[in-house]
């Protein structure tokens, strides 16, 4: 199931894309700030974001630039405030789609699904990161042009930290994104998983980073 974050500091406005979203599946969280926003994202990151511009402290703008350094979710921004600056400072600062106020829920969803179809966030696009390749649509891997099976919770975790590259996942994170947060285990599950994951990759193992203390990330680095 597809998550949304939504933020905007008019709480009904937020009920109403909540219901929406909903309806068309997406398990959603709301922030009432750009703070907050970004708090929620430090402990999860989303497969979109619906954010708003006017913002009473840090705005959209600014809430903007600062998820981009962590973060490439699909960015819809929502603005009473239909200039070509506007729009055009969005988009320079990486900015997917922009909506403006008054609008229609339905609308606003039907952007949503064309922004997740280019970005390839709900159908998966090809990862490359070397020799190692992921298909998301095909749950396949290969490593140097080898085809290499992983069994299911495997591939699943493999796709959370490489799919959001360079974020630091908690282990009590990773068990309740990629198991559920109804699955009743404990960190060792992921111990154990990464483990494994990393015996599959081989010579890409070292691309599943510990972060001592704290948990993992996945990170490329490209040979010079």
């Amino acid at each position: 199931m597809p998550n949304m974050l939504i933020v905007d500091d008019d709480v009904h406005l937020r009920k109403l894309v909540l219901t929406y979203a909903q309806m068309e599946n997406f398990q959603c969280r709301e922030a009432e700030s750009g703070d907050r926003a970004l708090e929620l994202l430090r402990e999860s990151d989303a497969d979109i974001i619906i954010l708003d511009v006017m913002m009473p402290g840090r705005d959209g703008f600014e809430t903007l630039a600062e998820i981009r350094k962590t973060s490439q979710a699909p960015v819809i921004m929502l603005t009473a405030r239909g200039e070509e600056y506007d729009k055009l400072l969005g988009f320079n600062l990486g900015a997917d789609d922009y909506v403006s106020k008054p609008f229609s829920p339905k609308e606003l969803m039907a952007r949503v699904g064309a922004v997740l179809k280019r970005s390839g966030t709900r159908q998966g696009k090809r990862l490359t990161f070397g020799g190692l390749v992921i298909e998301p649509e095909a749950r396949g891997v290969t490593v140097d042009g080898k085809a290499v099976s992983l069994p299911p919770k495997e591939f699943d975790l493999l796709m959370k930290l490489a799919g959001n590259e360079r974020m630091v996942f908690s282990r009590e994170q990773l068990l309740d994104q990629v198991w559920g947060f109804d699955y009743f285990g404990d960190a060792r599950t992921v111990d154990t998983h990464i483990k494994a994951l990393r015996e599959h990759l081989g010579p890409y193992r070292k691309l599943i980073e510990t972060v001592w203390g704290v948990g993992y990330k996945f990170e490329y680095h490209e040979e010079r």
